[in-house]
Order: C-alpha cells, then sequence, then structure tokens
C-alpha cells in the first residue's frame, strides 16, 4: 500500500528527493509521515504532512533542509533532501497511522558519503 523509492548513494551536501506511492483510499483522509532507521540506531520520525497538505512537521535533525509534500490527485508523498549529511544515511520508510497501528511498505536506502 505504501511504496518508498528514490534513495541513493550521494556525496554530503548534496540532495535527493524520495517519493512514495500510497495507494490508500481516500487517500485525503490520512497524515502520511517519514521515519528512518540507520543500522544500531533507533527509529526516528522525519517528518509528516497533513491529510491536505496544510500543516507540516519535521524532526529537529533535519528541520531546514527537508521539504515534504504531497498530491493527493497523484497519490504520492515526497520528501525533498536538501544539504544532505552522513547522519541522513538510512532507510526511509513512509507510513500512516490507524488506530495506533503503523502501516509501511518497503523502503528505500538512502546513503550519504564522499
Amino acid at each position: 500500500q505504501l511504496v518508498a523509492s528514490g534513495g541513493d548513494l550521494v556525496q554530503p551536501g548534496r540532495s535527493l528527493r524520495l517519493s512514495c506511492a500510497v495507494s490508500v483510499f481516500p487517500l485525503d483522509y490520512y497524515t502520511i509521515s517519514w521515519f528512518r532507521q540507520a543500522p544500531g540506531k533507533e527509529r526516528e520520525g522525519v517528518a509528516c504532512i497533513s491529510a491536505h497538505g496544510v500543516n507540516a512537521n519535521y524532526a529537529d535533525s533535519v528541520k531546514g533542509r527537508f521539504t515534504i509534500s504531497r498530491d493527493n490527485a497523484k497519490s504520492t508523498v515526497s520528501l525533498q533532501m536538501d544539504s544532505l549529511k552522513p547522519e541522513d544515511t538510512a532507510v526511509y520508510f513512509c507510513y500512516y497511522n490507524l488506530n495506533y497501528v503503523l502501516y509501511y511498505g518497503q523502503g528505500t536506502q538512502v546513503t550519504v558519503s564522499s
């Protein structure tokens, strides 16, 4: 129901855009979020966007560098990542929360390294 894509190996300071194809309906009912999981680290919430895209929130670690957006007509949620740092290296997942259960699919690997 959620498929993340766009991950790649990039150098520090570069940009990357992740996409999440969402097949849950009606999409404009759901807040969609991103979290990331790095080896040996706890899962970290990265960003979330409200059902109609009016409100967005970010983790302090990515604030000012990442931008989340959505296009409900195209059933996609995007995460624009600028000024990437090595500590952004992780597998990124998009998800939604329904009745306190997280629904997410396969993540996409982002590696930031010189």
